[in-house]
C-alpha cells in the first residue's frame, strides 16, 4: 500500500506584526541585536510585490510508505517480525536509573492510615501465638496417638482424665505374667453429659490400648460391678464393640472373666446376648457375689478396690447375716430343739 504526501514549500515567508517566533528565520539573530538595533528593519524580509509569472512552482516531495503486512505470523514485514523492534543500540535506557521491585514496593506510605484496620491485624497476629516448648510438652501429653486394628487413633487425655481408673493393672496370678485386668465400672462417665459419646469413644480406644501394653501372655478381667448406678453402665454397643475390636490374641488369650456384684441388668444383659457371642467365651465368665469370695480365687494383693465398692460389700455381708438370723428365729424347728436345750440346761444342778 502506498501513500503520497504532498508538502509546499513556500520560497519567502510572510512578515508578522508581533515580531519574530521560534519557526522564524530571524532566531538565529540576538534578541536585543535584532529588535532593539537601529538597522533591525532593514533586516526584515521585504513582502513580495509582484506574482511569480515565470511557471515556477512550489515544489513537491513525495515519501514512500513501507509495506506493512498485517498478519500475526513471524515473517518478513509483519507486525510480530524481529526487524520492527528497536535494536539495544537504539534504546537509551539508564537502568541505574529504575526502581527495582523491591524497592518499589519498598517506599513508606506517609498518608492517613486506617486505625482500625491496623489495630484488626494485630489483633488477628497475637491471635494465633508461637508454642513454647512446655506447651508443645503439654499438648502431646494431652492427645495420644495408638494404633488399633492396623489403624492410627488418637485419644483425647484431657477429656478422659477423670475415668482413666476405669481399667487398671491387678498384679499376677499363677505362674508367669499371667495378668489381672480390673475394670471399675463405677468410674465410668455419666451419660447424662452433652459429650458423652465423645468421652466414651476416647475412652474405649484407652481401654484398647491399655489392655494390649498390660497383656503379655494370658489374662483374666475382673469386673467390679458393685456401686454403678444405672446411668453409668455401659451401653451394649460399646460393650460389644470393646469386645470385637479387641485383638484376637487377646481374645484367645482370656482365660477368665469374672463379675464381681452382678446386678440384674448385666445378668439379663449377658443372657440376651449369649446367642450373639462365641461359646467359649460364654463359659469364661463366672459371677461373684462378695469380695471375700473373690479372694478365694485369686490373690488381692495388688488390686485396688474403691471405696464405694468395700462399703457396698459390707452392707451386703450385713444384709446377708441379718437375713441368716431372720430365717432362724423364725424356723419352727430350730425353735422347738431352743426349747428342748433350755429345759435340758435348768434340769441340770
Amino acid at each position: 500500500m502506498e501513500e503520497e504526501t504532498e508538502f509546499l514549500e513556500p520560497r519567502t515567508r510572510k512578515p508578522r506584526p508581533n515580531g519574530p517566533l521560534p519557526e522564524d528565520v530571524g532566531m538565529d539573530i540576538p534578541f536585543e541585536q535584532g529588535m532593539l538595533s537601529p538597522g533591525a528593519a532593514d533586516m526584515r524580509p521585504e513582502p513580495p510585490n509582484s506574482l511569480d509569472l515565470n511557471d515556477t512552482h512550489p515544489q513537491r516531495i513525495k515519501l514512500t510508505a513501507p509495506n506493512i503486512n498485517l498478519s500475526l505470523d513471524q515473517s518478513e514485514g509483519s507486525v510480530l517480525s524481529d526487524d520492527n523492534l528497536d535494536s539495544p543500540d537504539e534504546i537509551d535506557i539508564n537502568v541505574d536509573e529504575l526502581d527495582t521491585p523491591d524497592e518499589a514496593d519498598s517506599f513508606e506510605y506517609t498518608g492517613h492510615e486506617n486505625p482500625t484496620a491496623n489495630k484488626d491485624s494485630g489483633q488477628e497476629s497475637e491471635s494465633i501465638p508461637e508454642y513454647t516448648a512446655e506447651e508443645e510438652r503439654e499438648d502431646n501429653r494431652l492427645w495420644r496417638t495408638v494404633v488399633i486394628g492396623e489403624q492410627e487413633q488418637r485419644i483425647d487425655m484431657k477429656v478422659i482424665e477423670p475415668y482413666r481408673r476405669v481399667i487398671s493393672h491387678g498384679g499376677y496370678y499363677g505362674d508367669g505374667l499371667n495378668a489381672i485386668i480390673v475394670f471399675a465400672a463405677c468410674f465410668l462417665p455419666d451419660s447424662s453429659r452433652a459429650d458423652y459419646h465423645y468421652v466414651m469413644e476416647n475412652l474405649f480406644l484407652y481401654v484398647i490400648s491399655t489392655l494390649e501394653l498390660m497383656v503379655a501372655e494370658d489374662y483374666m478381667i475382673v469386673y467390679l460391678n458393685g456401686a454403678t448406678p444405672r446411668r453409668k453402665m455401659p451401653g451394649l454397643g460399646w460393650m460389644k464393640k470393646c469386645y470385637q475390636m479387641i485383638d484376637r490374641r487377646l481374645r484367645k488369650n482370656l482365660k477368665s472373666f469374672i463379675i464381681v456384684h452382678p446386678s440384674w441388668f448385666i445378668r439379663t444383659l449377658l443372657a440376651v446376648t449369649r446367642p450373639f457371642i462365641s461359646s467359649k467365651f460364654s463359659s469364661k465368665i463366672k459371677y461373684v457375689s462378695s469380695l471375700s469370695e473373690l479372694s478365694g480365687l485369686i490373690p488381692m494383693d495388688c488390686i485396688q478396690i474403691p471405696e464405694s465398692i468395700i462399703k457396698l460389700d459390707e452392707e451386703l455381708r450385713e444384709a446377708s447375716e441379718a437375713t441368716k438370723t431372720s430365717c432362724l428365729y423364725n424356723d419352727p424347728e430350730l425353735s422347738s430343739m431352743e426349747k428342748d436345750l433350755d429345759l435340758k440346761l435348768k434340769e441340770k444342778p
